[in-house]
């Protein structure tokens, strides 16, 4: 059954893959994304850059780009050389005009390069405003750099606060090395109550506030090195019954869903996390979420998404392992919202959860093949992205007789007996 809603970061997800696939066609990723051709075409012209991939790497411009090139003004019949004259005059001095602002942006582009290579892209475009202003316009200088003037004024007026609290924080990391030279061991937690130790209150310091000044500093205490742990048992979180009893079949759509989290490792250490809801009737991923922490939005934001695209998951099992996120309070009443009630297996039994541990690691054998990571956060958001589209719309199944599953689903849907 094929999607009828998508949301914009859908729409703009599937641009970029248009755009940055080599030899791409609009053919060929609308029928990976299970869409119509027209509607990419229109995306593509709502959201698109105008420059497109093409086979061999380089980035040249899209053929769905608009035709209508501006052209110089053609010679009105019965123009007299005097006329000529005039209004090939005032072309030159268009063209003067418009040569003066490219030099003047390209100028505030060169001088804007060095700014957007630190850490807070905002700050950045925030701070080299406010540098090139005595220089270059204000207006024109937002303007290049995708900031609102409102905003960057407010910043303007904020900067005396922002002094004080780098001058706190600076205070406060020399204690902080004072407090971890004793112990390197330390993390912030400790170091918190020891700051804290025999201070008045209005001295206190938060814990989150010293971890975040240690990030800064990088400053941090001992931790050794592990395997990446998705499935973080809480002690003190509410167990579920083990419903489906590793009995991953439904007799029809919307009634049994499994899930899970899984990391994916990028090339600079760090990791991406993937949680998807997957219909055991299918095996079709109903929904996912991909985020860079295992907060508990990241599985909300995976069932939200298995709504949308269902319409209703009222009256549907979800099952999953014990998570933290998946006992937290917050998630139980996302799924009492939802109607959806759920269920889980042992605790450190990965059998009970097979179907979402084997997909997990199907579509990183599938999409890293012999690669140990990825190379970025946005390649690896970008080929999830397209794998898990291309799962539900064209990957064939085994377990759905190698169809796809919404083939599968459209097919079944088609044979069942109507109510008389």
């Amino acid at each position: 059954m094929a999607r009828k809603n998508y949301s914009e970061e859908f729409r703009r997800q599937a641009v970029d893959l248009y755009e940055s696939t080599p030899g791409a066609t609009v053919r060929g990723i609308a029928e990976d994304l299970g869409i119509v051709r027209g509607t990419l075409r229109h995306w593509l012209e709502t959201y698109g850059t105008g420059k497109k991939t093409a086979a061999d790497g380089t980035l040249t411009s899209s053929p769905l780009q608009s035709k209508n090139s501006s052209k110089s003004p053609s010679a009105p019949e019965g123009e007299t050389p005097e006329q000529k004259i005039a209004r090939l005059q005032a072309r030159v001095n268009e063209l003067e005009v418009e040569t003066t602002k490219l030099t003047t942006e390209r100028e505030i582009l060169q001088r804007a390069a060095k700014y957007f290579g630190r850490g807070d892209a905002l700050v950045s475009r925030f701070q080299f405003v406010a540098d090139n202003s005595a220089t270059f316009e204000v207006k024109r200088l937002c303007e290049l750099v995708e900031i609102e003037r409102s905003s960057f004024y407010a910043w303007l007026k904020a900067a005396p606060a922002r002094e004080e609290r780098a001058r706190a924080d600076a205070e406060l990391a020399t204690r902080i090395r004072a407090v971890h030279g004793q112990d390197s061991t330390q993390g912030a937690p400790r170091i918190t109550a020891e700051l804290n130790d025999g201070a008045p209150v209005g001295d206190c310091v938060n814990h989150k506030r010293v971890a975040r000044v240690m990030r800064a500093e990088g400053i941090r205490g001992y931790v050794k090195k592990r395997r990446v742990r998705t499935t973080i048992p809480e002690p003190s979180g509410q167990k579920y019954p083990d419903l489906l009893k590793r009995d991953f079949t439904a007799e029809a759509p919307n009634r049994r869903y499994v899930g899970d989290i899984t990391y994916l490792p990028l090339a600079d250490g760090t990791n991406l996390y993937l949680a998807t809801v997957i219909d055991c009737y299918s095996r079709r991923l109903a929904g996912w979420a991909v985020a860079d922490h295992m907060r508990t939005e990241l599985v909300e934001d995976a069932l939200k998404a298995a709504a949308a695209a269902r319409g209703s998951l009222k009256g549907a099992i979800f099952h999953s392992d014990h998570g933290s996120v998946y006992c937290s309070k917050d998630y139980a009443k996302l799924c009492k919202r939802l109607g959806v009630t759920q269920s889980m297996g042992a605790v450190g039994s990965s059998a009970d959860n097979a179907l979402a541990e084997s997909f997990n690691a199907t579509m990183k054998r599938e999409v890293l093949q012999d690669t140990a990571c990825w190379s970025d956060e946005p390649t690896c958001r970008r080929q999830v992205f397209r794998w898990l589209v291309r799962y539900n719309t064209r990957r064939r199944h085994t377990w759905c007789g190698y169809l796809s599953p919404s083939t599968y689903e459209a097919r079944r849907a088609a044979t069942l007996p109507t109510a008389a």
